[in-house]
């Protein structure tokens, strides 16, 4: 198994509505390194669920239940997405300053490469951010 971070705007996409949804698409991703890591993406893979913009915090904890397949909203055809459900919130929000104050957490791809929309997160960083959470791993 393999562990992502997925950005998403939350006034277009929240955690609220991947709930409400349960599975959905995760469309609309146009760099090709968020693309090429949706691409290693396996069913089963767990994701945090990361409110970008304002809120920057980590809110909830997905999981992968369809992997990466052409995007309709591409008109190019260059671009895919995958399928994502909701399993559980974060029992406390993990704020981007609160991991980049972790020192365990300094060479975290979302610290690294902070505009990249789709970010892997090693086993331990998983284990620390989801401690930081109050949340089971």
């Amino acid at each position: 198994m393999a562990y992502w971070l997925m950005k998403s705007e939350p006034g277009a996409w929240s955690w609220d509505d991947q709930v409400k949804a349960g599975s959905a698409e995760w469309d609309g991703v146009r760099n090709y390194q968020a693309a090429n890591n949706m691409k290693a993406m396996e069913i089963g893979d767990l994701v945090f669920f990361y409110h970008s913009v304002n809120e920057k915090q980590v809110v909830g904890i997905a999981e992968v239940v369809k992997e990466y397949y052409p995007d309709p909203t591409d008109a190019s055809g260059r671009f895919g997405m995958v399928d994502i459900k909701a399993i559980r919130p974060m029992v406390k929000p993990v704020t981007l300053g609160d991991i980049k104050a972790e020192p365990k957490l300094s060479e975290l791809a979302l610290v690294r490469q902070s505009r990249l929309s789709v970010l892997p997160v090693n086993p331990a960083e998983w284990k620390v951010i989801c401690g930081m959470g109050d949340t089971d791993p």
